[in-house]
């Protein structure tokens, strides 16, 4: 679990999160979602460690990090995962290599533990035999999936994803989609990820923070959205025609909650 409180952030004396507090779950997809210039990006670097607030406190399973030495901290970069929204693959290295590098920086495994291990997580994410193949070889999708497994590679137990969706099919969206819930609830990771997909909001969204103007403006799932009162958030996600049928098909059709008898 990471705890956000009371987090401050600015750039030249402009305020950009304005005292956020937030809980993102274990083994639980965390969606953060915001308009362009919302602080969404601003708030996933602070809990990486790419930022520093100027005050608050980013508890990883009540680990502050705001009171880390470097040793602590670097203890904690090997439990998180990152994936980045141009996948960040290394052009030079074949598949196979982009997953086994973290496992070289951070590992003192033999080169055959490090080989079965990577190969492992290229199979977790269905890409069994393109272990030889170089980026430019596989399409965007497996180009994401090559990311997820090197991001999983070191069994983090904190997983951030920054628009893993980014310039991605609707119909590939999904498989990575479903793929990150899968890997969340069989390894139990605290996943956060920064989506401007609602397609992901109401697909997967399990805790979903939305950030407006760098407040943390509504906290609640992919049920709940449907049912909000919040202006900013009901424009954000159900702007387009599509969501809006979408959200009217829902709430058409959920059954009422049974009255103490009817239990």
């Amino acid at each position: 679990m990471i705890e956000l409180k009371n987090v401050v952030k600015s750039f030249d004396g402009k305020t950009v999160l304005h005292d956020i507090s937030c809980t993102f779950e274990t083994g639980k997809t965390n969606l953060i979602i915001g308009q362009s210039g919302s602080g969404k990006t601003v708030l996933l670097k602070s809990m990486v460690g790419l930022l520093t607030p100027e005050e608050g406190e980013i508890l990883f399973d009540g680990r502050n990090v705001m009171t880390m030495n470097n040793t602590e901290r670097k203890h904690l970069r090997t439990e998180i995962g990152m994936l980045f929204q141009g996948s960040a693959l290394f052009d030079s290295e074949t598949v196979l290599g982009n997953v086994m590098f973290p496992l070289r920086m951070f590992t003192k495994g033999t080169y055959a533990e490090i080989r079965d291990r990577a190969q492992f997580c290229l199979e977790r994410v269905n890409l069994k035999g393109a272990d030889s193949k170089f980026p430019s070889e596989i399409s965007g999708g497996m180009q994401k999936r090559v990311a997820i497994a090197r991001a999983i590679a070191l069994n983090p137990k904190y997983l951030f994803c920054d628009e893993p969706n980014s310039g991605l099919d609707p119909r590939t969206s999904i498989v990575i989609d479903e793929l990150l819930t899968d890997i969340t609830h069989e390894y139990n990771i605290t996943t956060v990820i920064n989506t401007h997909d609602m397609n992901s909001v109401l697909g997967i969204g399990e805790n979903i923070v939305f950030i407006n103007k760098g407040h943390r403006e509504w906290v609640g799932d992919m049920k709940k959205i449907y049912h909000t009162s919040n202006e900013a958030l009901n424009t954000f996600v159900f702007a387009n025609d599509l969501f809006q049928k979408v959200k009217a098909y829902v709430l058409s059709n959920e059954k009422p909650f049974p009255s103490p008898d009817q239990k």
